[in-house]
């Protein structure tokens, strides 16, 4: 009898493992192993052009030495995609691991609700001690964390408010202000949660510093930094317009970032939040529209590039404390931006498009205990994977309601045959500048439909109608996606294969639009023009 009772145990066991993981996530079931810590950096706006480790033009300005050291010690992704290019919808995509269209976070001024699952709850539940620290973004308390100290809204560069469990009000209000420069404190502060928190457990610690979103502020000690060199600029930097490259919107144009400057040079009032810029006044005095464009070019980029530096010395200062720690061995380090930013390219700034350099989140993850040091991989990984992985990692059932992909083996170099092949986009925040679109970006091809061309809240005249709404490139004949090739003969038969593609993304990930017949008009009328 007891044989039989142990037996049937057995198989019971045996049975809850075969079935209570999902299939998209291969859960890590060494029990017996310690469980790796994950502490996951995380920038705005710190796009992969001022990296220095994805080549491009300013590779050899940019002060990088702590992320070419994660880099070597760990594995590079070259295709990291984000699914809704803007601050607050793609930290919501991270944390719940849903599409914006499923979390409902799908614009700048919506937030995620405590109530809502994430996983830092699951990792709780998991049995790990967790944190976040820095920009949060999501406007309500945050859940699922033992402890969190956080930016209300984009928070300021110096003498930062920081909102604790003491002192919490929902969007804007409470905290309490911490003195320095806040890529300085966030840092800090992750160090003392990391060094005083609950040793018995593992720890998941979420370090989010606000830079280097606008306006690009900097420490002194990174000042000295370009001041007698010119940075030169991308190849479509002058590019005036739309008809440039026949794609279907104008776009954010960088010589809107220096009436910017202007204005708070002229009116010392609007020096706070995204235009508390360093270093005014500005003046383009005498100057001609393009040697003004120039002008604003070599003050934002080089006060980026200062800004980045201050994330690479305290991603340096981590890095020595899970050392010095005796953590580093058991520790996941994940370094990324929550999604990419313009900086010249097609005369712009700022994100929000599908378009490469602002799709594309850089991405460097290093745990020596698994990860092949010194590795890139190319496969197509989107930003609502991020919680699959954790999940993974930390050995814990992956919720039925998340939709991402754990890519654990493709960094071994064990890319699964089934691997996705294209990345769904979607941004919703839309203006006439730059209007809500869909679209899959692939291996080679991208195909991207603008409904927001035709929605009634832009207004348009008779004479204004647009008349295109869809944009094709070939990325391997045009990686600066120079020429909208949706009209050319030599692409249809792919662009109708991309269609049907965008079509079954849709329905598979339930991004239907069912519930807003506007669309499905635009969609109608405009999908086969």
């Amino acid at each position: 009898m007891k044989n039989k009772s142990f037996f049937a145990f057995l198989t019971a066991l045996l049975l809850m493992a075969s079935t209570g993981c999902k299939d998209k996530t291969t859960v890590n079931t060494q029990g017996t192993t310690e469980r790796p810590n994950i502490l996951f950096i995380m920038s705005d706006d710190h796009t992969a052009q001022a990296w220095g480790i994805y080549g491009g033009i300013l590779k050899d300005y940019v002060h990088n030495p702590n992320i070419k050291r994660l880099a070597a010690e760990g594995c590079v992704l070259e295709n990291c995609l984000v699914s809704n290019s803007i601050c607050t919808p793609s930290r919501a995509t991270i944390l719940t691991g849903q599409y914006s269209h499923i979390n409902g976070v799908t614009t700048l001024g919506a937030g995620l609700s405590p109530n809502h699952n994430n996983i830092a709850k699951e990792l709780q539940k998991g049995g790990y001690a967790t944190s976040v620290i820095g920009k949060w973004h999501l406007k309500q308390e945050p859940a699922g964390f033992d402890y969190y100290a956080v930016l209300p809204g984009q928070g300021d560069y110096w003498n930062p408010r920081l909102k604790t469990a003491d002192n919490w009000e929902d969007y804007y209000g409470g905290g309490k202000v911490v003195e320095g420069f806040s890529t300085d404190i966030i840092a800090d502060k992750t160090m003392e949660w990391i060094e005083n928190r609950d040793k018995s457990k593992p720890f998941m610690a979420m370090c989010h510093f606000k830079a280097t979103h606008e306006p690009y502020d900097y420490p002194k000690r990174f000042s000295h930094l370009y001041r007698d060199e010119e940075i030169p600029v991308p190849d479509s930097f002058y590019d005036q317009g739309a008809e440039t490259t026949g794609r279907v919107f104008k776009g954010q144009s960088i010589d809107n970032l220096q009436k910017r400057y202007l204005a708070a040079t002229a009116d010392p009032e609007l020096r706070k939040d995204y235009m508390a810029y360093p270093e005014l006044p500005f003046s383009v005095d005498g100057l001609s529209a393009d040697e003004a464009r120039m002008k604003t070019y070599q003050k934002f980029v080089k006060d980026f590039m200062r800004c980045g530096a201050a994330i690479d010395d305290n991603i340096g200062r981590l890095l020595d404390y899970l050392e010095k720690s005796g953590l580093a061995e058991n520790t996941i380090v994940i370094y990324t931006a929550d999604q990419g930013y313009f900086l010249g390219e097609h005369g712009w700034f700022d994100k929000r498009l599908i378009y490469e350099e602002s799709i594309h989140m850089p991405f460097v993850i290093r745990y020596p205990k698994e990860i092949p040091a010194g590795t890139r991989n190319a496969d197509i990984i989107e930003n609502a994977d991020f919680s699959a992985l954790f999940a993974d990692y930390a050995g814990i059932q992956y919720p039925e309601t998340m939709q991402g992909h754990s890519f654990r083996e493709n960094l071994k170099g064990n890319t699964p045959a089934d691997w996705r092949k294209h990345g769904y986009y979607r941004y919703w925040d839309h203006s006439r500048d730059r209007p809500g679109h869909f679209g899959i970006r692939g291996e080679r091809y991208k195909l991207a439909f603008y409904y927001g061309n035709g929605l009634k809240v832009n207004e348009y005249t008779k004479e204004e109608q647009p008349d295109k709404y869809w944009e094709f490139f070939d990325l391997e004949k045009d990686p600066k996606e120079l020429h909208n090739a949706y009209s050319d003969s030599e692409y249809q038969d792919i662009i109708s294969e991309m269609k049907a593609e965008i079509l079954k993304q849709r329905k598979m990930l339930g991004d239907t639009d069912a519930d807003n017949p506007e669309i499905l008009e635009i969609i109608e009328k405009h999908w086969n023009g």
